[in-house]
């Protein structure tokens, strides 16, 4: 090979290195590198009406934020556009959020002292900050805190998220000032039903209408924005809103300035303890999306992933002077409902919102906030999961409970806070699986090799002066108790005499130092009495664990099966012999009381 073939052998492997590089920290620039052109109708379709919605809800959400309304459109132009590219999600679409702009209004507020200026300086530094730890967080991988949410959860969340989107609607489609939050929103309504501006229903049904039946008619058309784009005609054209008909109002226009946050390092102190906050929060709610809508479409998103992007498209909000961003699940869903597949669907999302900032915020004024409502009530429609919360029911009631509660704290608690909730139960849920785990006692089946459960199997019967017992779980500190009670009630329980205790140790993939004081014990109180403990399975592992902590030990001896440990008891006191052990012939324990090395090798 000469030297020219090995430096273009070297030009190309620095190459394919860079683009690795690239597919790793930037999955969206991958994707649309492969993009298949098929699916561009759906996505041109999706970004559309995610569009449609954007808008009018990032100049809403702005104002929330404590905005200019030109502001929530910058919002929706800048991170989006990264987030496509940093992004692991095909469909999340970021964006102004409720639950962010009230915690950064609240971080905010109390230091601007009024102030406008210094507001937007503070806001766009603690947008800043929230970013780099989100960054940092994505270093150190904290993303896995995100896998205790399970399947039940995600669910429960999501409908919670979609009738919170649906409740808070009921305010725009009425035309009634409503104060209340969550399930109350409702009964406010009804209270105040008598409140209602008759235009603003009329507009909120028809545009419902029109969301709800223009995809079965003509699918190929974006049932979001015509609907808006019809409403607004209207406003303009019969001067509906001198009839009390809200409407979005004048919208400045105009592209963002990118610059670098002005606020001073003496703010610091005060708002790194809220960026954190904020921080946690904008990925509570971004991570519940982006799983969400990827368990529906079948597809997987990157935990760790998903916390870079989020903090490179808060990086670009703060540097483009707008407030910090999180996983917009209305406007997901509506991209989703429209059929979105790909990061497509933002890409032409912002590209929309960026051409409107530069010629086309005037219309806005007429667009009435009853169709903003109405689709929005569509997006939340298309969330609600009733299929899979009855195979839920179907297959385990306390798992179909623990999804119903994660919905009501949701709707009862706000997204922010109903997202921790979940949370928590999916903590405690796990403790309590691995707390209070399954316990069999086994037996012998005629006809059947092996040994199974006695609760499970009518025809299943102990083994004589025996009691085989599997624990299905790890040992550790806060189950050593549960183990302790369940081995001396089976012992208690069994017929005499009585003269050893096998453990099958398969199922206890690690054991702590509590555990095994926890077996030492035991087998000293077992001793005293006569019967032996035994162990099945998990030699090699037993023999580190004890190395590892430089423990003695409890006089435990292992056996490689359960059926040469039944053989050996069996032989040894005089009983049947069971059947033949498939393994090989009856061999000694691989683990007793005195040291292994002495006995001659191990098996596993």
């Amino acid at each position: 090979m000469t030297s020219a073939d090995e430096a273009r052998e070297g030009v190309v492997g620095r190459l394919l290195g860079a683009i690795a590089r690239v597919d790793r920290w930037a999955p969206g620039i991958t994707a649309l590198r492969h993009y298949n052109r098929a699916d561009l109708p759906a996505d041109l379709r999706a970004g559309i009406a995610v569009a449609a919605v954007a808008i009018p809800v990032g100049i809403a959400y702005s104002e929330l934020a404590g905005f200019r309304p030109e502001y929530g459109l910058y919002a929706c132009f800048v991170p989006p556009l990264v987030y496509a590219v940093f992004g692991s999600s095909r469909q999340l679409i970021v964006g102004p959020d409720a639950a962010t702009c009230a915690v950064l209004a609240a971080a905010v507020a109390p230091l601007a002292l009024g102030d406008p200026v210094r507001y937007a300086a503070l806001a766009a530094m603690l947008t800043l900050l929230a970013g780099l730890i989100c960054l940092i967080a994505s270093l150190l991988r904290l993303g896995t805190l995100a896998d205790f949410l399970s399947k039940p959860i995600l669910v429960g969340l999501l409908n919670g998220i979609a009738l919170t989107i649906i409740l808070g609607q009921l305010g725009k489609l009425t035309g009634i000032p409503l104060q209340s939050h969550g399930l109350a929103l409702a009964l406010e309504t009804l209270r105040r039903a008598h409140e209602a501006v008759p235009v603003a229903v009329g507009i909120g049904l028809a545009a419902l209408a029109i969301v709800g039946l223009l995809p079965r008619l003509l699918p190929a058309l974006p049932s979001g924005i015509v609907a808006m784009a019809l409403a607004a005609a209207a406003v303009a054209l019969l001067g509906l809103d001198r009839l009390g008909l809200a409407t979005l109002g004048p919208v400045p226009g105009g592209l963002p300035h990118f610059a670098f946050p002005s606020a001073g390092l003496a703010d610091l102190p005060d708002l790194l303890p809220n960026a954190a906050a904020l921080a946690l929060v904008s990925y509570a709610s971004l991570i519940f999306s982006a799983q969400s809508f990827a368990a529906k479409n079948g597809y997987e998103v990157d935990a760790d992933q998903e916390f870079a992007a989020l903090g490179a498209s808060n990086l670009a909000a703060a540097l483009s002077q707008t407030f910090a961003i999180s996983g917009a699940d209305s406007r997901t869903a509506v991209g989703d409902a429209n059929g979105s597949r790909t990061q497509l669907t933002g890409l032409v999302a912002a590209a929309i919102v960026g051409v409107v900032l530069l010629a086309l915020t005037w219309p806005l004024r007429y667009v009435p906030l009853a169709a903003l409502g109405a689709v929005l009530v569509f997006a939340g429609l298309s969330l609600i999961d009733l299929t899979t919360l009855r195979q839920i029911w179907r297959a385990d009631r306390i798992e179909a409970a623990i999804s119903v509660l994660a919905t009501l704290g949701v709707v009862g608690l706000g997204i922010t806070k109903g997202v921790l909730f979940a949370v928590v139960l999916a903590l405690l849920r796990f403790i309590q699986l691995t707390a209070r785990p399954g316990v069999d006692r086994l037996g012998s089946v005629e006809g059947l090799p092996g040994f199974h459960a006695l609760g499970r199997h009518k025809t299943a019967r102990p083994v004589p002066g025996l009691v085989i017992l599997r624990f299905n779980a790890p040992l550790v500190f806060f189950n050593a108790g549960q183990f302790r009670k369940e081995l001396l009630a089976a012992v208690a329980a069994a017929p005499t005499p009585l003269h050893a205790v096998v453990i099958d140790l398969l199922p206890m993939t690690r054991i702590d130092i509590t555990g095994l004081f926890t077996l030492r014990d035991i087998a000293d109180a077992l001793r005293q009495r006569g019967i032996r403990l035994v162990g099945a399975g998990r030699a090699t592992e037993w023999k580190h664990w004890l190395a590892e902590r430089g423990f003695d030990g409890p006089s435990v001896e292992i056996y490689p099966t359960l059926r040469r440990a039944v053989r050996a008891l069996a032989t040894e006191t005089g009983g049947p012999a069971g059947e033949e052990d498939d393994i090989g012939e009856m061999g000694e324990p691989v683990l007793s009381p005195e040291p292994l090395e002495k006995r001659g090798g191990q098996h596993d």
